[in-house]
């Protein structure tokens, strides 16, 4: 198209004195301009002004395909905003963008933190458990809120679990003549009644927080004794080698540990668990870790509950494995595939013999003690050994 129909544009609180001549240009030429109702109030927009859906559907802007149109967003659209949503709907020459400075970018400045070393969350319609793997101490991090009533139950939700210490400040209406910025402590902020559009800052301060490394403690996670205990599940993990942007099968994934601590390298996993009430355990799971959405369970056995899912990057197997279920997944799977298995059966142990034999790869076998009372002593209580074979498609 010769001239792009649609422009979109980042609006701040000091509505239109602070948009560009080619945004005001914009959005006098539009036929219809969309927005929250707060973004076309800031615009000064006429009866041209259609808010958006609730809850929001970008398709409704291609009902005016090829006449010019304008979306307006909060600062820089395509950061926790529409725009990104808008424009992977549309071929590149269809539109235009025009941002404003981020509502991170001002609560930066204002604070005088490195943006760079900050973490960003969109929290206005995503639980609280999101902050979970970010929470360090000293960790700064910057998050949008739903209104103020949403920042007392984000204070709330860090006083219970160890971080009412934490620096706490409310920032709203950033940029216009209604900014304010309040500071407080997590455990002493009752709540507030400002409007919507609230970013909350935090200097995390309290507890630890969860290791950056694979191998968590057990108890950590919600299970019936069915878990990769931590030692193996470092070892495992270790030999999946997982990395951001990768797809996980866990196979017979009893608590999802596995998936978890993959997912929390940045990556997404397919659990597949045939029991009911373990399935649930996962659900929990992923939730208590913020890890939701990027966990995905699928109740069956395999390798019948595999059919259709996306082509994994690496798969795991924690027990269960036979010659059948092994020819089903190691056929259908592409070349690079990373495969990790467990045996802790003499049966499945002779089985990875074989594979190991026939496909190559590495055979590990691993016995664990611990130390426990025995008397007035102390002795070694050995673990069943392990059995890890890891190869390559």
């Amino acid at each position: 198209m010769a001239d792009p129909w649609l422009t979109i544009i980042g609006i701040g609180e000091d509505g239109l004195a602070g948009l560009s001549d080619a945004s005001r240009k914009a959005l006098a030429m539009a036929e219809t301009v969309f927005g929250g109702e707060r973004h076309l109030a800031l615009a000064e927009v006429d009866s041209r002004g259609r808010p958006w859906p609730v809850p929001f559907d970008a398709d409704v802007v291609l009902s005016c395909r090829g006449r010019p149109t304008v979306v307006l967003a909060s600062g820089d659209p395509f950061w926790h905003g529409a725009g990104a949503s808008i424009a992977e709907k549309l071929q590149a020459g269809e539109w235009i963008a025009h941002s404003a400075p981020s509502t991170f970018s001002l609560a930066a400045a204002r604070l005088g933190w490195r943006l760079e070393s900050a973490v960003c969350l969109g929290l206005h319609a995503a639980p609280f458990e999101r902050l979970v793997p970010h929470l360090a101490r000293g960790a700064h991090i910057i998050c949008l809120v739903r209104d103020g009533k949403a920042a007392g139950d984000l204070a709330k939700w860090l006083s219970e679990r160890g971080w009412g210490a934490s620096a706490f400040w409310m920032l709203a209406a950033l940029g216009g003549p209604r900014e304010s910025i309040r500071e407080y402590r997590a455990d002493s902020f009752a709540g507030d009644l400002t409007g919507n559009l609230v970013v909350v800052a935090l200097e995390a301060k309290g507890a630890q927080g969860i290791p950056g490394s694979s191998g968590l403690s057990d108890d950590l996670f919600i299970h019936d004794g069915q878990i990769t205990k931590r030692p193996v599940r470092a070892l495992a993990l270790s030999a999946l080698a997982p990395r951001p942007g990768e797809r996980l099968w866990d196979i017979g994934a009893g608590s999802g540990s596995i998936s978890v601590e993959w997912a929390l390298c940045g990556g997404t996993a397919t659990a597949v668990e045939a029991r009911e009430d373990r399935a649930a355990n996962i659900r929990k799971n992923a939730a208590a870790f913020g890890l939701a959405p990027r966990i995905t369970i699928v109740e069956g056995k395999a390798p019948g509950a595999l059919a259709g899912l996306d082509a994994p990057d690496a798969v795991f197997i924690g027990g269960g494995l036979d010659k059948a279920m092994f020819d089903a997944i190691w056929s259908h799977l592409a070349p690079g595939t990373r495969l990790v298995t467990h045996a802790v059966t003499l049966e499945t142990e002779a089985l990875l013999g074989e594979l190991h034999q026939r496909h190559g790869g590495e055979l590990m076998r691993v016995e664990i003690a611990h130390a426990a009372p025995l008397g007035r002593y102390r002795s070694w209580e050995a673990a069943r050994p392990v059995v890890q074979w890891s190869a390559v498609r």
